[in-house]
């Protein structure tokens, strides 16, 4: 299968930090950056300079590392945003402009549509004069008149962006009315697609790797999926998928789990046991049945192994344990059991599993110890 050409914007410094109560320091932004960098991730979007004076030096700093991936930053439609862009050193500026009719008739409330474009599409041509490369965003597209939505398009290439990006704002879209968007898009402009995805119904990540098979470029994503309201597109999940289903390798993903942690620690927002790929859960295994066969074969039951990602197997002892599990699980501890004593130990294992009694380490050796105690019958 010929890889899919594509490569990765990683937002978690910018869209990820909208997250509602999440405020990186530069330190931990750099730290984040540095990490992505190891990944092998092309773009990273390091904030938003026109926010403040401290995340314009946040941007600039990163910037300045000397970075592998081209640095990036958003921008309104403003020539002083743009000017801030400038001063933060980025290698890409991402300017946006609202685009359906609702966005555009609450934020530009006076103006027609040919004057919004007027005014904003020179912008391009002023980021370029000041060594910018430019991704032009339709903020709402998935919500746009899909004419409409060419038409803007079809403008800012006559300006030679370099980039124009499709964002479902509002996490609208299931993957299927992505397949047809993103499709009629590649055959329609000429530039390389963006595709920026929420979270709102659960489907960013397959959205963004639909996109994909349908021609998009650049995708976006953020380190756990953080962002606005449900977050965006997870970068560990669209990195194993481009792996394992889209046949492109060149991403370090023995970096993912420590880099999840990381930005785990640092935003605050902690991570469901069960999370994909990074989640505590992601490689851990009660059934008896999968148990016995992951080890004969570890594939049988995971699609990929944890090394790939930095991650780690795990058995847990329940009320599904089986025989095997549990013998494999005495051995690794160094304990030597006859069979009845491991058949003993099992029911034991079973009954306080379905008390809703956790089998920790601790419990299991006091467990053994019981057994071994016991007068044979």
């Amino acid at each position: 299968m010929k890889p899919w050409n594509v490569e990765i914007c990683d937002v978690t410094l910018r869209d990820g930090e909208q997250t509602p109560g999440v405020s990186f320091s530069c330190a931990e932004k750099t730290d984040i950056a540095r990490m992505l960098d190891q990944v092998g991730v092309e773009v990273i979007e390091a904030g938003f300079p026109s926010v403040s004076a401290n995340e314009k030096l946040c941007v600039k700093t990163i910037a300045n590392l000397g970075l592998d991936a081209r640095i990036c930053c958003l921008a309104r439609a403003k020539e002083s945003d743009l000017n801030d862009a400038i001063d933060a050193d980025v290698d890409m500026v991402s300017i946006f402009i609202a685009t359906s009719d609702l966005h555009m008739r609450i934020k530009f409330k006076n103006k027609t549509k040919d004057q919004v474009l007027d005014s904003t599409l020179p912008l391009i041509d002023y980021a370029h004069d000041h060594g910018l490369s430019v991704r032009f965003a339709a903020e709402d597209a998935s919500r746009t008149d899909p004419v409409f939505l060419k038409e803007v398009y079809r403008r800012a290439s006559e300006h030679k962006t370099d980039l124009l990006s499709f964002a479902d704002t509002t996490g609208c879209l299931t993957p299927l009315e992505m397949y047809r968007v993103m499709s009629d898009l590649v055959a329609s402009v000429d530039r390389p697609l963006c595709a920026h995805c929420h979270n709102d119904m659960g489907c960013a990540v397959a959205n963004t790797i639909t996109a994909a098979e349908a021609g998009a470029f650049q995708l976006h994503t953020t380190v756990n999926g953080i962002g606005e309201r449900a977050g965006n597109a997870a970068l560990e999940e669209v990195l194993i998928a481009l792996r394992m289903s889209g046949g492109v390798d060149r991403y370090d993903l023995s970096h993912i789990t420590a880099l999840s942690r990381v930005v785990e620690l640092y935003s605050g927002i902690a991570l469901p046991r069960n999370k994909p790929v990074v989640g505590e859960l992601a490689f851990s295994h009660e059934s008896g049945i999968h148990i016995a066969a992951i080890l004969e074969d570890p594939h049988s039951y995971e699609n990929f192994p944890p090394e790939l990602v930095g991650g780690e197997r795990r058995f847990i002892l329940g009320k599904h344990t089986g025989k095997k599990a549990l013998e494999h699980v005495v051995a690794a501890m160094g304990c030597e059991l006859s069979e009845p004593q491991i058949c003993r130990v099992l029911e034991n294992v079973k009954k306080h599993s379905e008390e809703k009694c956790t089998i920790t380490p601790e419990v299991l050796k006091k467990m053994i110890r019981k057994v071994k105690e016991e007068k044979p019958a």
